[in-house]
């Protein structure tokens, strides 16, 4: 049979559809049609989206014979996490996988120190590390930076004090200046780029809340830090009264970020890239998320997440891409208890069910739209059959 049609079918085919019923009939059948695809297409956009929200959490775990580290940095750059050492004066990488690397080994620092709070300059090419000995070793407390590149070291920085120290945690602002915490003194060191040390911020303001001597946490004061780069400011954490404090890295005054409830032994802090400051603890495990309205002349403690793990120690936490949120469990209390066979440690992605909820909402608002379309042509359809209908009656 001829694939061409005969002439009476040809000229039948074509009066049809100068009828303007027809030709209505044939646009509604094609809308109908297109809102039928667009409905599916929302479906299948979204269903990843679901999976991917639903999924499980992340975990790395690594191994490294009695590492025991205490800070985690990320590096955007090299895809790759940073770890220090309670025990070794090394750094090492941790890939996602959970491959462990020494990149740094510093056999000139004294033996046993520990290498406390670390962070990324990237702007600089460096990574900074903070350098403290525990008792009951001679007093060492140090920052120093090393090239991210080759790992040769840029400079080792004594911090100046006349009195009992704990160098703790360190942070970078935008002209590579570096602010390293004092536990046990209650004030912020600067470090300049060329490796130039001074105490900057030494304010009362630190010193004038209540203490809960009776707390095993009770002599760690200053401890996370932060730069905000946006404000030019510092947030920093306090341990033993459960405040977060505002500094000026231009002049190091300080002011008291009011919250809608203490925090109980805050460690880590972090920035994320939409705002929200992440803060850790390792006493109670758990992770906050805290927003500001107002440049963190006050805050509010959104959501805060149970951790579940009560020998793991988490100290510290990072965001990656996304703001994906990632705490680390160094096992530190064992580690300086004197518990020192332990090889197995883990980073592991932390999620908060009320910023899942809300991605949820959105997700399934967008569908619903979807489906509304969908039933408005399909009425429309209904809508015009029913009016042929009565025109050929």
């Amino acid at each position: 049979m001829s694939c061409n049609l005969s002439p009476n079918i040809e000229q039948s085919f074509k009066s049809k559809n100068k009828n303007p019923v027809n030709r209505n009939l044939t646009m509604s059948i094609h809308s109908s049609k297109h809102s039928l695809i667009i409905f599916f297409i929302l479906i299948q956009i979204s269903s990843p989206i679901i999976k991917v929200l639903a999924r499980n959490s992340h975990v790395i775990n690594f191994r490294s014979p009695n590492l025991y580290p205490e800070s985690l940095a990320w590096d955007s750059k090299k895809q790759h996490y940073l770890v220090g050492s309670l025990h070794h004066r090394t750094i090492s990488s941790i890939s996602d996988a959970g491959i462990v690397e020494t990149l740094i080994t510093d056999t000139s620092l004294p033996e046993n120190v520990t290498v406390l709070g670390l962070t990324v300059d990237s702007r600089n090419n460096r990574i900074l590390a903070v350098i403290h000995a525990l008792q009951p070793l001679p007093p060492f407390n140090a920052l120093a930076a090393y090239d991210l590149n080759s790992g040769n070291r840029l400079f080792l920085s004594i911090l100046p004090s006349d009195e009992p120290a704990l160098a703790n945690d360190v942070a970078v602002d935008s002209n590579g200046n570096a602010y390293v915490t004092n536990s046990i003194g209650n004030f912020i060191w600067k470090i300049n780029d060329k490796g130039e040390a001074s105490i900057f911020s030494k304010s009362r303001r630190f010193t004038e809340h209540p203490v809960d001597r009776d707390t095993p946490y009770s002599l760690f004061g200053l401890n996370g830090i932060a730069y905000v780069s946006s404000g030019g400011y510092l947030l920093v954490t306090q341990s033993n009264t459960g405040k977060i404090f505002k500094v000026d890295v231009d002049d190091g005054t300080v002011r008291h970020v009011l919250l809608n409830k203490d925090l109980t032994c805050p460690d880590g802090v972090v920035l994320r890239s939409d705002g929200v400051v992440l803060v850790v603890s390792p006493e109670i495990n758990k992770l906050w998320l805290l927003k500001s309205n107002n440049g963190w002349g006050e805050g509010v403690v959104y959501d805060e997440i149970d951790l579940g793990d009560d020998e793991g120690c988490p100290t510290s936490v990072v965001a990656r891409e996304r703001d994906k949120m990632y705490v680390l469990f160094g096992y530190m209390r064992e580690g300086i208890l004197g518990k020192v066979e332990r090889e197995n440690f883990r980073i592991e992605e932390i999620k908060s069910p009320k910023e899942s909820e809300d991605e949820n909402i959105w997700i399934y608002v967008m569908i619903g739209f979807g489906l509304v379309y969908f039933l408005y042509w399909r009425f429309q359809m209904g809508q015009l059959v029913k009016n042929m209908n009565k025109k050929t009656n």
